[in-house]
């Protein structure tokens, strides 16, 4: 049994919905689907969910709302027309709309609530659609699905108790199912929405609580490339990756699949088949729990993601010094700030952490001055205009040399390294780089590994 998760790029148009629509009547071991909102048709277009956004920005300003409206629902009225399909049911989304607009006032759920109104309705065109085909269709809402999410509006987190009520889901008659991605409700019945990507981690978590035998995700691509192909041509096809390798990837940029999606999976050993819409009888990259390891290839891929800064601190005798670091992490929680990495020598440490934490506001200013104030380092800067570079593959744990053929290809391209990072288990190092660097280093590391 089959849960397919079908993206943005998927189901972008009426044309696009058919090849869709073609490919669940072809597999009938294809259960239940999840959906995205429209995406884009063309490189200038704009996706449902931007528009949708540019909704409610115009709402909280006082703007005009009628003509973002008309344009959200001429793409919808155009989708069902190129199905066949009756147009009264875009006017009920219509009224959806404007029912949320003028009824939810707090502006953190007005936005969940817009942003989820893609999927949503996406997800009632098609199960309609697939009913005139002769499959016996439903649609099925997220919290018909018993996705019940924390109340933590643009960062939902599914209550461990909601697989229980996913479960249930089997109990349906109808050929397939149809589920919206992207959102929940929560308990007091608020549209709550997923971080980026949110629509993966919904078809993660029903066929986590279905016990599919495999997870499909359909997008634009056949396989999980090596590299970004839009820095690399012909990149090297990945065939088999593991949820450990797949998770540094997806951290780092990887955006084929969402990082936070493969943790539902990887609970339960569910694989993850990457599959192509427009072309579908292509098997592409399968994600599992193990693979085997081939000497020749003992890196599998790498990513490089842009928009970090780093704290640099140091101080004489730090690491005599108990509870330093401690108190950093206690400064960052106080003003809710995350890190990614922190690596540290025996009198300095730095704290990379992403810079978007800090736009809109003064928290970094106020967060050096604490730190300044409370542990007195003797200096402490700030670096800005970093990436994360990732080298990631199991093979390297048993190679000898890897870390010196990296620093090599680096250095030959004449790009400086400002940290590195390695963990105990040896299947991922990140260093981190000036993001001028970014494609210069993918390249470099493409062609000594590749």
């Amino acid at each position: 049994m089959k849960v397919a998760k079908f993206g943005g790029s998927s189901l972008s148009n009426a044309s696009q919905i058919k090849k869709v629509a073609a490919i669940v009547k072809e597999d009938r071991d294809i259960k239940t689907i999840v959906v995205s909102a429209p995406g884009k048709r063309f490189d200038d277009d704009v996706k449902v969910t931007d528009l949708l956004i540019a909704l409610y920005t115009n709402k909280v300003a006082n703007m005009d709302t009628s003509k973002i409206i008309d344009e959200i629902m001429d793409r919808y009225r155009s989708i069902a027309e190129e199905l066949s399909l009756e147009t009264k049911i875009v006017e009920s989304f219509e009224a959806i709309l404007n029912d949320r607009l003028n009824n939810i006032e707090e502006q953190a759920y007005l936005l969940d609530a817009l942003k989820s109104s893609g999927e949503d309705f996406n997800a009632q065109l098609i199960s309609t659609y697939l009913n005139t085909l002769g499959l016996s269709s439903k649609y099925v809402s997220p919290k018909e699905a018993g996705i019940i999410v924390s109340n933590t509006p643009a960062n939902a987190r599914l209550l461990q108790s909601s697989y229980d009520e996913i479960k249930k889901l089997k109990d349906y008659e109808e050929d397939v199912l149809v589920i919206p991605g992207f959102f929940g409700y929560s308990e007091d019945d608020d549209i709550i929405t997923f971080a980026r990507g949110g629509s993966d981690i919904t078809g993660a978590i029903i066929a986590r609580g279905l016990s599919a035998d495999i997870y499909e995700n359909y997008t634009d691509e056949s396989y999980i490339f090596a590299a970004h192909p839009g820095i690399i041509d012909n990149p090297y096809k990945i065939k088999e990756i593991t949820y450990k390798e797949m998770r540094e990837l997806a951290y780092a940029g990887f955006g084929i699949f969402h990082d936070e999606a493969l943790e539902p999976l990887y609970q339960e050993k569910i694989p993850v088949m990457i599959r192509n819409t427009n072309d579908p009888t292509v098997e592409g990259t399968k994600i599992v729990a193990e693979r085997a390891l081939d000497p020749k290839v003992p890196v599998i891929g790498f990513s490089c993601d842009e928009g970090f800064i780093s704290i640099n601190l140091h101080k004489y005798l730090l690491n005599k010094e108990v509870g330093f670091t401690k108190r950093i992490l206690q400064i960052l929680e106080d003003y809710n700030i995350s890190y990614e990495h922190m690596p540290s020598g025996i009198d300095d440490i730095s704290i990379i952490i992403r810079s978007n934490q800090f736009e809109g506001n003064d928290n970094l200013e106020r967060v050096i001055e604490d730190i300044d104030t409370q542990l007195e380092p003797e200096w402490i800067e700030v670096e800005d205009n970093l990436s994360l570079l990732f080298i990631v593959g199991l093979g390297m744990a048993r190679q000898v040399g890897t870390v010196q053929r990296v620093t090599t290809a680096l250095a030959d391209s004449n790009i400086n390294i400002r940290m590195m990072n390695q963990g105990s288990t040896e299947y991922s190092m990140m260093f981190a780089i000036q993001s001028q660097d970014h494609v210069p280093a993918i390249k470099a590391l493409f062609n000594q590994f590749f």
